[in-house]
């Protein structure tokens, strides 16, 4: 494809993007439906402004792959274990369900068992991209129905890397599916050492990521080059695909163990953030290009086919979602949301379909068949999903029959930004409470420190809006700001105030001028970072010499409200030439008060312990 030929097509992409997903949202079809209509219009068999889709396809595709590596990131061994059932039951429940379902439609259809059996373990693949954007878009993402659906799609997409080896096995010509997939490089070789390259690119993988990229990320944060960072992120989960590509493996699927290898790193947060962006960007125009790429010639010349395919296994791995998800706990609004949200093809079958053309497991007509299938029931999914919302779970709703809403991914009630001397010991306060709690530190030396102690701390600048978003910020009750560094300290303070005016922000001052610049900026409170210390040493220093213990904390917590109420008299001329005359003031007026409060306590102590002498005598 020539320079100039991409720039067209990806001026004619956007543009469709851009007029038509709004639309769709509008009239509430959701921005995935958009995308796809937006494809359909200027593709090939329409408007045909962008000729050939293939090349732009090919490019798109990465967008899934990014959505594989996001995905791995969440996908941290404590969360594996609580899900096993949602990942190993539901998941390996519908596949098995949807393969035997599927396959008896293919078998009643005609088709033997071999072709039908792959038939049906390639149409139990649900579309990752499609499911979770509408969920999402409904705010269905956490909760019983996200947890159960995630681990479905989870399982999916570790499901296709033993497919791979088990469906050569069902070719109806076993030494022409040889033939056909021997065609050169990796292929040409005995399968032992496909065998083996695979397993070796994939310990690369695991060991890499686990001993080489972690210490790679550590520089570049030490850099403090955001940019780079950014840069470093993408060129790992291309180096990664391009690796499991060259050794015969899914490149999506090796982004995805990517993922997984760097889920419990300090940097996941960070890597989200950075890659969401391009996540996002790409998998709009994979969704256009699976529209353009939609084969109109074989849907207009068998639609009334297509469109009974279409249904029968949309509801045929609907209804094996739903008997899953109930035998295993799910309520009937809950089976049911997940049953239509799981109901269409994926994106690994193009992949399967391919690969199981190719090595004469299937028709090269039936291919094209099957594709089309997919490609419609992905288009007819988000339109589904509305439908079902309108006339069923509204009804659920307003009789009072809505699934409960709990935590996917229990959200952080507190953030902490900052886990240095200050930082530290508030989040183990509340940690020790059980306050869930997530933290984030720029300082990688400090982060590194702290992980030797099994401390979890987040590399990342809380200064970033999309980082606080990503770590829980608008859903969390409490934002406490301890960096040491005075002016990203208010900018993060009036940046928050803006971007979450539901949250409490409570800042660490370091003298009385920095604790007015954070009032001023949003925080609600302030807490200066020498006072209290200060205080508590002077209260010693009374102590030692020979004032009583009562005596000495009395003397501070009289010091502490004459300093707080002088603060906040002082609080509305800061900044202003009469300040500095005002705290004078203020000043002598504090000593005078202080000096006769602590007379008076003298008085009272003396009436308290005379009638007791008196007694006594």
């Amino acid at each position: 494809m020539h320079g100039q030929d991409l720039l067209i097509q990806a001026l004619v992409y956007l543009t469709a993007g851009v007029i038509s997903v709004p639309i769709a949202k509008r009239l509430g079809l959701g921005s995935v439906l958009g995308y796809l209509i937006a494809g359909v219009l200027v593709g090939p068999f329409v408007l045909d402004l962008v000729g050939e889709a293939h090349d732009v396809m090919t490019f798109a595709e990465f967008g899934v792959v990014i959505l594989l590596f996001l995905i791995g990131l969440e996908v941290r061994p404590a969360l594996l274990w609580r899900m096993k059932t949602a990942i190993f039951g539901l998941g390996g429940g519908q596949l098995a369900l949807t393969a035997i379902a599927v396959g008896a439609g293919a078998l009643t259809l005609g088709m033997s068992w071999k072709p039908a059996l792959a038939t049906g373990l390639i149409l139990a693949m649900s579309s990752t991209a499609i499911v979770l954007a509408n969920l999402e878009e409904r705010g269905l993402r956490q909760g019983p129905v996200g947890e159960a659906v995630f681990g479905v799609l989870l399982f999916q997409d570790l499901a296709v890397i033993p497919l791979f080896a088990i469906l050569p096995l069902l070719a109806v010509h076993p030494a022409a599916a040889e033939a056909a997939t021997h065609a050169g490089g990796i292929a040409d070789l005995p399968a032992w050492q496909q065998a083996g390259l695979a397993m070796a690119a994939i310990a690369a993988v695991v060991f890499g990521g686990r001993y080489a990229i972690r210490p790679v990320f550590r520089f570049i944060a030490a850099a403090r080059l955001r940019e780079i960072f950014t840069a470093f992120a993408l060129l790992l989960v291309v180096a990664v695909a391009a690796l499991m590509e060259l050794v015969g493996l899914s490149p999506a699927l090796g982004a995805f163990l990517a993922g997984v290898v760097l889920a419990e790193s300090e940097f996941r947060r960070e890597l989200e953030t950075d890659i969401e962006p391009f996540r996002g960007l790409l998998l709009g125009l994979f969704f256009i290009t699976v529209g353009a790429g939609l084969d109109f010639d074989v849907v207009m010349s068998k639609p009334l086919l297509i469109l009974t395919l279409v249904l029968g296994m949309m509801g045929l791995k609907a209804v094996a979602m739903y008997l899953t998800g109930r035998a295993l706990g799910l309520t009937r609004p809950e089976a049911g949301v997940s049953a239509v949200a799981l109901a269409q093809g994926g994106e690994f079958a193009f992949v399967l379909i391919s690969f199981t053309v190719g090595a004469r497991i299937l028709p090269a007509e039936y291919g094209k068949l099957l594709s089309a299938v997919v490609a419609v029931s992905m288009a007819l999914t988000p339109i589904a999903f509305a439908l079902y919302a309108r006339f069923v779970l509204n009804r659920s709703v307003a009789e009072g029959a809505a699934p409960e809403e709990t935590a996917f991914d229990e959200a952080p009630q507190v953030i902490v930004a900052g886990h240095g001397r200050f930082g530290q010991i508030v989040s183990r306060l509340l940690l020790a409470n059980d306050i869930p709690t997530v933290t984030l530190d720029s300082s990688i030396e400090q982060i590194e420190l702290l992980r030797r102690f099994g401390r979890e701390v987040h590399y990342g600048d809380a200064g970033r809006l999309d980082l606080l978003r990503a770590a829980g910020a608008e859903k969390a009750k409490l934002l406490l700001i301890a960096i040491d560094d005075q002016d990203r300290a208010v900018e993060i303070v009036e940046a928050a105030r803006d971007a979450f005016p539901h949250l409490t922000i409570l800042a660490r001052a370091f003298d009385r001028r920095h604790a007015y610049d954070l009032l001023r900026k949003g925080a609600d409170g302030i807490e200066r970072e020498t006072f209290e210390g200060s205080l508590k040493f002077g209260e010693s220093a009374l102590k030692a010499l020979g004032f009583s213990t009562r005596r000495a904390t009395k003397a501070a917590s009289l010091f502490r409200k004459h300093d707080i109420a002088t603060f906040e008299r002082l609080a509305p001329v800061w900044g202003e030439d009469r300040y500095i005359l005002a705290s004078r003031d203020a000043a002598e007026t504090m000593d005078r008060l202080l000096r006769a409060d602590l007379d008076q306590m003298d008085l009272d102590d003396e009436d308290e312990t005379a009638p007791k002498t008196a007694k006594a005598s």
